[in-house]
């Protein structure tokens, strides 16, 4: 359970993220506010309050492990990495810039706290398949949690690890499906449509439940719910909003992948800043 503290500290932090990928993207010149942003609120949840996870040793054998499949979507994994200490807040800004550590993808060869390198879409929930797998071969206890984008379950071979994960039995893996209903091209439901998406997962023999991805007591109740689940993988899909904390990124597919200009940082800066004093007003 969550109570009022824990959910302000929460909040804070994932404010100070969505500052950060705003900060990020518009330093490089480049970068993908939308998916970020709509991520932030899982990816601060699982690091400051769900994971067994210590940043001043990111290759701790009985770590828990996560993995960012939608890769574009790095800015919000590197702002939550430089928040825990795992390297210097000051290095954000380097984002996409020649001899940065912070590649357009998370690199697990040049940044800590990467456990793997993504962007080729599709990939991430073989990668996890496997560290999950491993887990139960050398009796270990880490969970392993994936996010997987919605546009991203469009590709082949996300199905072929799912069956993978459910023959495995595969109980100690936990994917979060970012539900903002928006890719590069569009809609989701016109590009491709993946509805009925919880049906689908639970035909290939996995538990489902559906949470608001902004809700960090939905987020926590789903992960102490899915650590309780025997002989099964979990999809949570969590449904999100696209640039979740902008006023004009929400919803809107033309900042999938493009940064803001300037008036635009202004304004995003403003909204962001304006939610972090609600929050220390306790407003609704």
């Amino acid at each position: 359970m969550l109570g009022p503290d824990e959910i302000r500290e929460l909040s804070l932090k994932a404010n100070a993220v969505r500052r950060h990928i705003i900060e990020m993207v518009y330093a490089a010149g480049s970068g993908h506010p939308g998916g970020s942003l709509s991520a932030t609120d899982i990816i601060v949840a699982l690091y400051f309050k769900l994971m067994n996870y210590d940043p001043e040793n990111p290759k701790w054998e009985d770590r828990d492990r996560f993995v960012l499949s939608k890769g574009h979507a790095a800015p919000a994994l590197y702002a939550t990495l430089a928040e825990l200490g795992v390297f210097p807040v000051e290095e954000l800004l380097t984002l996409r810039k020649v001899g940065s550590r912070l590649q357009g993808h998370p690199d697990m060869r040049k940044l800590p706290g990467i456990e793997a390198s993504t962007g080729s879409l599709g990939q991430g929930l073989s990668i996890a398949n496997g560290m999950a797998l491993a887990a139960k071969l050398d009796r270990k206890l880490y969970n392993v949690y994936v996010m997987l984008g919605d546009g991203e379950i469009e590709e082949g071979q996300v199905w072929e690890a799912a069956m993978f994960a459910s023959h495995y039995k595969l109980d100690n893996l936990i994917a979060f499906l970012d539900r903002n209903r928006l890719q590069i091209d569009g809609e989701t439901e016109q590009v491709m449509s993946i509805e009925p998406i919880a049906d689908k997962w639970k035909a290939f023999g996995w538990e489902v439940r559906e949470i608001n991805g902004h809700d960090f007591k939905e987020i926590v109740d789903a992960v102490d719910w899915a650590k309780e689940v025997k002989g099964k993988p979990v999809m949570i899909v969590a449904h999100t909003v696209k640039g979740k904390g902008v006023s004009f990124m929400e919803g809107s597919v033309h900042f999938h992948g493009k940064p803001p200009n300037d008036e635009e940082y202004r304004i995003a800066l403003q909204d962001i800043d304006a939610e972090r004093e609600r929050i220390f007003g306790g407003g609704p």
